[in-house]
């Protein structure tokens, strides 16, 4: 698909102020997109909106096809008459600056539930009618999603693999008795997801008025604590008793000795091949109702993808396999048309990686802090991009621009990018690196909201390969104001970057 030349912020909901512990769909995301349009922004970044779990990470969600009811807002809830009134006069103390997960859903959960009681009692019949016709286009996935989830509470947040074998296996008499048994439990759950969609529906219209697009990740693998593993066993590689039998990562690198061992389950792509890789395309079409862009995470995996034998310690011990390649695009692309979509092509790259993208005109990925230090032939260089790629200050899983510059890039890059770009003061590099790639020939430009605000690695979102205090920052209240939104509506004019400016190539 051609793109047109556009610009905006990544900002994950979770990181948006407000008075719940974590950021919602509420208000200040509606402020956010004020934000976004009066900054001339045409894009806005998120990362997966599925509901996570243990680590809380995006990027392991317990469903490919539900959101994420952390994401709710409580208040437009109440608004529109879901919740009495009394229920949030009083949250708790949360921190402004980061989410504590696990107090938000002790606290979340529970009025959640509360809230499907009352709309049972006192929903009006519009929003009820409304509530059957959701169940009812989503029940292919949203009646086994509602199901997982009052199972796992059921046997006490615990992994499918670890309950009794007729659940973990799906008999078909034990789900029909959990069905009866978990009745108020499972239409719980579905009463969440509706008001979660509804409420991401009225967003997405929101920024549709205002000329903004919604990029959004999925990511190659799923989690194997996941409904997608529960519910289609046979697509990855399992044993017999549904246990891994080998498990996803990178291999060793510069960055790391031993590589990355992500544990996910890996595909069986023939088996996926043999239904016209029918559960993908589900899952793009889902995709493709939430946000208007995909950003298809790991691209690479799809060509040649690294799997380490299930229990070894690290991701050394692993070895490339063939991916799907060009069959599965011909198959997703043959189905479902010219649909946009961006891929994150970094790390370790390959002719046949590079040739696999160019042959379906996917735009790639440049990060600006990868750029600095080396040759002139750097392929991150600004001066080395074509116009089919999309370039970024930062991302979630790198420093910030600020973070980078001041904490850990090498004097060399140091020396490099400034006079690269002709500066002598570095005061204001997070905005020298935003000129940069607005004015770069990429035919979208994002950056971080915490490049905007100018933040250090206080603001970093993901540590790849740490464990704990990941995905956590927030903004706080009144960070975006008019000043900043005129400074990059500055920038994005100056550019050809605001939406319908005419370009000649």
């Amino acid at each position: 698909m051609e793109f047109e030349r556009a610009s905006g912020l990544i900002m994950h909901p979770t990181s948006l102020p407000g008075r719940f512990g974590i950021g919602d769909l509420g208000k200040a995301a509606y402020r956010f997109a004020d934000f976004l349009g009066d900054a001339e922004q045409s894009l806005w970044q998120v990362m997966p909106l599925g509901p996570t779990g243990y680590g809380d990470s995006p990027y392991q969600a317990l469903s490919s096809f539900a959101g994420n009811p952390l994401l709710i807002s409580l208040e437009q809830m109440q608004i529109h008459g879901m919740l009495p009134k009394e229920a949030i006069e009083a949250p708790p103390q949360f921190p402004d600056s980061r989410v504590n997960y696990g107090a938000v859903i002790g606290y979340k959960i529970p009025i959640l539930k509360q809230a499907f009681r009352f709309f049972r009692e006192h929903g009006s019949r519009e929003l009820k009618l409304d509530f059957e016709k959701f169940c009812e286009r989503y029940g292919w996935w949203l009646d086994d999603f509602a199901l997982y989830m009052a199972l796992k509470e059921s046997h006490g947040g615990a992994p499918w693999f670890e309950w009794e074998w007729k659940l973990a296996s799906r008999n078909p008499d034990a789900l029909d008795k959990a069905r009866k048994s978990l009745r108020d439990e499972v239409e719980t759950h579905k009463f969440i997801q509706f008001v979660f969609f509804r409420q991401w529906y009225f967003l997405k219209s929101y920024l549709h008025q205002k000329g903004i697009r919604v990029i959004g990740d999925i990511p190659i693998y799923v989690a194997y604590d996941s409904c997608d593993a529960w519910t289609h066993p046979e697509i990855l590689k399992l044993d017999e008793h549904l246990r891994p039998t080998v498990v996803a990562g990178v291999p060793p690198d510069l960055y790391s000795e031993t590589g990355q061992l992500w544990g996910n389950p890996v595909y069986r792509w023939d088996v996926l091949a043999e239904t016209g890789y029918k559960w993908w395309i589900d899952r793009f079409k889902m995709a493709l109702e939430l946000v208007d862009i995909v950003r298809l995470d790991h691209f690479r995996g799809f060509e040649a993808y690294w799997e380490v034998p299930a229990g070894e310690p690290t991701a050394v011990n692993g070895r490339w396999v063939k991916g799907p390649g060009r069959d599965f695009f011909e198959a997703v692309f043959g189905k479902l048309g010219d649909i946009p979509i961006i891929v994150e092509d970094l790390g370790f790259m390959t002719p046949e990686v590079d040739a696999l993208r160019d042959e379906f005109r996917l735009p790639g990925m440049k990060v600006l802090q990868f750029a600095f230090g080396g040759d002139p032939g750097n392929a991150y260089l600004p001066h080395n991009y074509v116009r089919n790629c999309v370039v970024y200050t930062s991302t979630h899983d790198s420093d910030t621009a600020r973070g980078w510059f001041e904490e850990t890039a090498s004097q060399e890059a140091r020396d490099h990018l400034l006079r690269y770009i002709g500066c002598a003061n570095p005061a204001e590099i997070h905005w020298e690196m935003i000129r940069l790639a607005w004015r770069s020939v990429a035919v979208m430009a994002l950056a971080q909201t915490q490049d905007v605000l100018g933040l250090d690695n206080s603001g970093r979102m993901n540590v790849p390969g740490s464990l704990g205090g990941n995905w956590s920052w927030r903004m706080l209240p009144g960070a975006l104001n008019e000043a900043l939104a005129a400074r990059l509506a500055e920038m994005t004019e100056l550019y050809g970057r605001v939406p319908g400016t005419e370009l000649h190539y």
